[in-house]
């Protein structure tokens, strides 16, 4: 009997929560999506999600898919705020934060900057087909 002595990498699971909402944001086509990891940075959240829209209707609406796929996989979000006006939503699903925001507000705030300690989530390829073109230049 042989037994193997080299241990298998650690493949990353993707917990079902994270993966109703990049489906979501998928099914919606948002734009420029990170999934970030801020574990280390605070207690409010395990994973930030942010996201654009093109308008604030568009942001609205993937702010209410979000809550629809969440809802559909068994979570209940916390609460939701700023969909009235629709240029910055965000979901709170407990251990996952989603933003949705209009491209001028998200680069005001610069949410991604205020958490830049966090490390960066991978997403599925169609979510990174649409990610900012000048993000996956200066990566490359």
């Amino acid at each position: 009997m042989t037994t193997r002595t080299s241990l298998r990498p650690a493949v990353e699971r993707v917990s079902p929560l994270r993966e109703a909402v990049t489906t979501a944001l998928d099914d919606m086509k948002a734009v420029n999506v990170r999934v970030l990891d801020v574990r280390g940075l605070t207690d409010i959240a395990d994973t930030m999600v942010i996201a654009s829209g093109n308008s604030d209707r568009h942001v609205r609406s993937i702010a209410e898919r979000v809550v629809e796929k969440a809802k559909a996989a068994g979570f209940r979000p916390l609460g939701t705020e700023g969909a009235r006006d629709g240029e910055w939503v965000l979901v709170d699903l407990q251990d996952l934060i989603v933003h949705v925001m209009l491209p001028r507000v998200r680069e005001f705030y610069g949410l991604e900057w205020l958490w830049e300690g966090g490390e960066e989530l991978a997403l599925g390829a169609p979510a990174l087909a649409r990610a900012d073109p000048r993000r996956r230049q200066a990566s490359t």
